[in-house]
């Protein structure tokens, strides 16, 4: 029996014993006197209690390197205990560690050393741990120039593994759970609960609970559940609660609108049955065009109003993941994430811009040995790196005194252009001193960055020069090598105060004349692999040059759903709304897309989660690697409701091509383990099978088909918390990432398919998304009070059109795709609303071709004297009457649920209209020319003329484009219908204004909707430009010579026809 031990004061700390890391109780002492070693492996601290529970109730095996536990003297066999399993005395330690290593570290260690005599040939030797890692000195392979920088190779955070001692070494180790195993403690505390319920259940019964509701009422969705055993006394532990909670949207307020929208959708079906059965004889053709306008209009309004059928909101709870993860005085155990930002041209994309948004991201409330800053060049310019680099030096002393007076937001642009009081909640008195100094620092900042800008202007005949005399490597921004730099990191960037600094990289692609570069996403999928190389953080974060963080917690928001023992395993990405800065009051052109981010995306976090919108997004590198979620646990009951909302049944991916062969080998593991392991991607070659140098060949080269030829970052995949592989150095790390990132690397791969960023679409944020989905993943949407993340937006018309115009042309390139959510997918796990979202992604650019007749339809009915609808009933005149009531009830309920403005919803409505008659119906052409002809037109900005300056004075600029002609053009037929119509009626007498009332609500309809177009053209203070005068008396001309013919002034006679009744009539 062991010794009673007093068990007083639980905590993770050493303080000279071992300390069990499960309960935090003493490891104890065996009967000779020797600490108690559970497993013989990795010697990972557990006490006895908690080794004879795993064995009898758990996995019985080590919860840290998963090898499965031998049973020790005194302890009783299981089941499964074989002739391998042999009695282990428990003072005997000199198990070898090459026996008992972890598979994933033995393959990778294997994949290295193979990689050594089989692969490209590079020396990758065996480190020696014990010695230190010189910093000061990186090898950048750029044309052979040796760069200084540092990063740390065995970094805590970043190490999967411990590394092994040396065999034979029989004494248990003090062990520090983050330094030595790299862990960021993610099974941990799930695994504490079920040992502290298994010992409760010796003092009294436990019932099953959850917290949160049962299956029946989430649609057989697992959300923020705990779904193990537990005591009230449990759950009113704050660290073992939730990180995150559902919160419904009230009854009374979703309720009426969900009655309203069925409704609608009674009416709609009446009224189409109406409109399809009363045709117009005397014009025919009107009335077929606009009933096939209105289908087509019902048809899209269902596409994008029952995805919105189950909003949410959502709470985290941070304190929870403090206790949980990163508690005061103890190594911090939350995940490390690496963040990227990409960039272009740093003419368009300001370098100061891109600046702010480097410092707000240092300066992240998140430990910083967590943080890694990667911004991806691809233009290659050598501004950006100059930039980077003085961005670098201020950081070191914006980070401390943004840390030191907890600011907001951590941009320094936007910090200093708040009006606010901010001194408001400052007692130190040496704040307004440092703002002060800091604000000049600043100044002088932007001073030096501006001055480059200008320099920059000019480009030298011979190409620009670096400090050390060489022609700098990326001077033709289509041919050049890839460059990688490290400017900040641990032990070798601190700040002005001495702490450490996260790190920050700077990345540029290799490229070359007749490879295909993908664009944003390529450059994505090359971040992904150095980022990968480097540090290999489990979780992603992507912003814009231009997204700074907002607020400094954003990280620890997401965190709550992505480290989350129970939800987190199937969430594939965290997306944030996005916000904007520098948008005048009104809003004219609908910049901030608030029923977007505040109402169709909330709808979809209650189905399956948001789409990907591009930036403002944490992403799962899992997820990312192509992987399937673990399949949920199957319900015994699911309600009608469930089987149309929640998941399909199907439980195969077709977007995995081997996956559902590699999936039934698992199909009765317990699905709590992540599906992260090589049995996914390897075919026939189970663990034990890499013990002979065949099978480990087969294997690589498996695994460099699908993700490219480089063992080392092979490696980093199979790593499932992140970290590095062990067996390499920091310049071995460098060379490899100069490798990953060349031109070439992605060749017969799957990258751009199946893993990473998908090509194929400018739009590839929307592509990448739905193939997570399809696979069964899901998002979360998350909307802190504070937003997380704030960018700039265009607020000039032609720069907004030519914005909507992008995104419209990559929806219409994936309709055309073999990626069309209409027919891609059907075997995996996408929910049918979240299908019903995608197609409307998708289709909407399609709409502008019925929009643009529809538009048009009034001014034709006023200038013929027809109509679309013929002589209604009483009866008939209900059922309109009811349509337009139901269409203004589901906007104000919906405004209601959700807290948007009546304005912001009528400017949505507005600008609907405007980009549907123009940048939308552009896109299709477009689209359609380069999908099927090959043809790549570009709609760009051709000339300007500005306003005088001022605020907003962007507003005001106009600029020509071709996106301005039908809009234009639809506003003056229709000025010109109503003209022509009023003088008609004039002339005509009283009986002629019945029927024209309902002709002129139709044209002011349109009007009305083109409205902020038409103060667009007109500019500040009611100055129109040349060209708009020109096409105006052009296109004027044209319909008064069409009124002419028309004649609206010829007297009628509106007696009986003489010729039919005669004289005597």
């Amino acid at each position: 029996m062991e010794p009673e031990v007093d068990t007083k004061g639980k905590s993770l700390k050493n303080t000279g014993g071992q300390v069990c890391q499960i309960c935090g109780d003493n490891v104890g002492l065996t009967a000779a006197g020797e600490s108690f070693v559970a497993c013989n492996v990795c010697s990972f601290p557990v006490c006895r209690p908690c080794y004879e529970y795993e064995r009898k109730d758990g996995n019985q095996s080590c919860p840290q390197c998963k090898t499965r536990y031998k049973r020790h003297k005194g302890s009783p066999a299981i089941s499964g205990d074989g002739e391998e399993d042999t009695v282990v005395d428990d003072n005997d330690n000199d198990a070898h560690y090459s026996d008992g290593k972890n598979e994933k570290q033995k393959i990778s260690e294997r994949m290295l050393s193979w990689h050594t005599n089989y692969g490209r040939g590079e020396d990758i030797g065996i480190p020696k741990y014990d010695k230190e890692v010189p910093h000061n000195h990186m090898h950048l392979l750029t044309n052979g120039t040796d760069v200084s920088g540092e990063l740390s190779a065995a970094s805590p955070g970043r190490v999967s593994m411990a590394s092994p001692p040396p065999s034979g070494v029989g004494k248990p180790r003090i062990v520090d759970p983050v330094r030595e195993f790299g862990s960021p403690g993610l099974g941990n505390v799930a695994w504490k609960e079920r040992v502290d319920g298994w010992k409760m259940k010796q003092e009294k019964p436990v019932v099953p609970m959850t917290t949160s509701h049962p299956p029946s009422e989430r649609g057989g969705d697992i959300d923020a559940s705990t779904d193990i055993l537990v005591d009230d006394s449990l759950l009113n532990d704050e660290a073992r609660q939730p990180l995150s909670r559902k919160v419904s949207i009230p009854s009374s307020r979703i309720n009426p609108y969900r009655m309203v929208i069925v409704l609608r959708l009674i009416i709609l079906c009446i009224f189409l049955h109406y409109r399809i059965t009363n045709p117009v004889p005397n014009a025919f053709a009107l009335w077929l065009i606009s009933v096939i306008c209105e289908i087509w209009f019902a048809i899209s309004w269902i596409l994008d109003q029952f995805p919105k059928w189950l909003p949410i909101n959502r709470e985290t709870y941070l304190d929870r993941l403090a206790l949980r993860y990163d508690r005061e005085g103890e190594p911090s155990q939350l995940a490390a994430v690496d963040i990227f930002v990409s960039t272009v041209d740093p003419l368009k994309e300001p370098p100061l811009v891109t600046a702010n948004t480097v410092l707000s991201i240092l300066a992240v409330d998140y430990p910083v040995d967590k943080v890694s800053c990667y911004v991806s060049d691809d233009g290659s310019a050598m501004l950006t790196f100059e930039a980077l680099s003085e961005t670098s030096e201020f950081a070191r002393k914006w980070v401390p005194f943004c840390k030191k007076y907890n600011i907001e937001p951590r941009a320094p642009e936007w910090y200093f252009a708040q009006k606010i009081d901010y001194l408001k909640d400052k007692v130190q008195p040496s704040f307004v001193k440092d703002r002060r100094a800091m604000k000049r620092e600043y100044e002088e900042f932007k001073i030096r960055v501006n001055g480059l800008v200008a320099k920059a202007q000019k480009v030298p005949e011979e190409g620009w020069i670096m400090q050390d005399g060489t022609p700098w490597p990326g001077n033709n921004t289509r041919d050049h090598p890839g460059m990688i730099q490290v400017f900040l990191g641990q032990s070798g960037g601190l700040d002005s105060e001495g702490n450490e600094l996260p790190r920050l990289v700077y990345v540029s692609r290799e490229k070359r004349p007749g490879f295909q570069h993908h664009k944003k996403a390529g450059a994505m999928n090359a971040l992904v692999r150095v980022s990968a190389v480097l540090t290999n953080g489990p979780f992603l974060l992507n912003l814009d040059c231009d997204h700074y963080i907002n607020n400094s917690k954003a990280l620890r928001e997401s965190m709550c759903f992505l480290m989350d023992p129970n939800l987190g395993k199937y969430v594939c990405y965290v997306q944030f709304p996005q916000r904007f800065d520098g948008i005048d009051k009104s809003d004219r052109y609908a910049n901030r897309n608030t029923v977007f981010f505040d109402i169709n995306l909330r709808g979809l976090d209650g189905v399956q989660g948001p789409v990907y919108v591009g930036t403002g997004c944490v992403f799962n590198r899992t997820a990312l690697y192509g992987y399937e979620p673990p399949h949920k646990p199957k319900q015994k009951k699911s309600g009608v409701f469930s089987s149309c909302f929640g998941r399909s049944s199907k439980n195969t991916s077709k977007s995995s091509k081997k996956g559902s062969d590699k999936k039934k080998s698992s199909k009765h593991v317990d699905p709590t383990v992540p599906i992260f392991s090589l049995e996914d991607i390897e075919e026939g070659v189970e663990g034990a099978g890499f013990d002979d140098e065949k099978s480990l060949l087969m294997s690589q080269m498996s695994l460099e088909k699908r993700f490219g030829q480089s063992s080392v970052f092979v490696a980093s995949t199979l790593m499932e918390n992140g970290g590095v592989p062990q067996s390499a150095t920091p310049e071995t790390l460098l060379k490899e990432a100069i490798h990953v990132i060349s031109c070439g690397y992605e060749d017969k791969t799957e990258w751009g398919s199946e893993i990473g960023w998908i090509y194929g679409s400018v739009t590839e944020d929307i592509l990448t998304g739905f193939k997570m989905h399809a696979r069964g993943w899901r998002s979360i949407y998350c909307m802190p009070p504070r937003p997380a993340f704030k960018g700039s937006a265009p607020i000039n018309l032609s720069d907004r059109l030519n914005q909507v115009l992008r995104w419209a042309l990559g929806s219409v390139e994936i309709l055309f795709s073999r990626h069309c959510p209409i027919w891609y997918g059907y075997k995996g796990r996408l929910k049918w609303l979240e299908r019903f979202a995608y197609v409307n992604t998708t289709i909407y650019p399609i709409t502008s071709i019925p929009l643009v007749f529809y538009c048009t339809l009034p001014a034709v009915c006023l200038l013929t004297g027809k109509f679309i609808i013929p002589q209604i009933s009483n009866i008939a005149s209900i059922w309109f009457l009811s349509l337009f009531l139901s269409i203004f009830a589901t906007g104000i309920l919906e405004m209601r649920w959700s807290g948007v403005g009546i304005d912001e919803w009528w400017r949505n409505e507005q600008f609907w209209v405007i980009g549907g008659v123009s940048a939308h119906l552009f896109a299709v052409f477009q689209g359609l020319l380069k999908v099927l002809a090959g043809i790549d037109t570009n709609f760009t900005v051709t000339s300007k003329a500005s306003d005088e300056d001022g605020d907003f004075a962007e507003l005001y600029l106009f600029k020509w484009t071709t996106l301005l002609i039908p809009p234009t053009t639809l506003l003056i037929i229709n000025l010109v219908g109503v003209v022509a119509g009023i003088s008609y009626a004039i002339n005509s007498g009283y009986q002629s204004w019945g029927p024209l009332f309902g002709k002129l609500f139709f044209a002011f309809w349109v009007i009305v909707h083109l409205y902020p177009f038409l103060k667009g053209l007109m500019g500040r203070q009611n100055r129109t430009p040349t060209i708009v005068v020109v096409w105006s008396i052009l296109l004027a001309s044209i319909f008064s010579l069409l009124w002419v013919r028309v004649d609206p002034f010829t007297t009628r006679v509106t007696g009986p026809d003489v010729e039919e009744c005669g004289i005597n009539c």
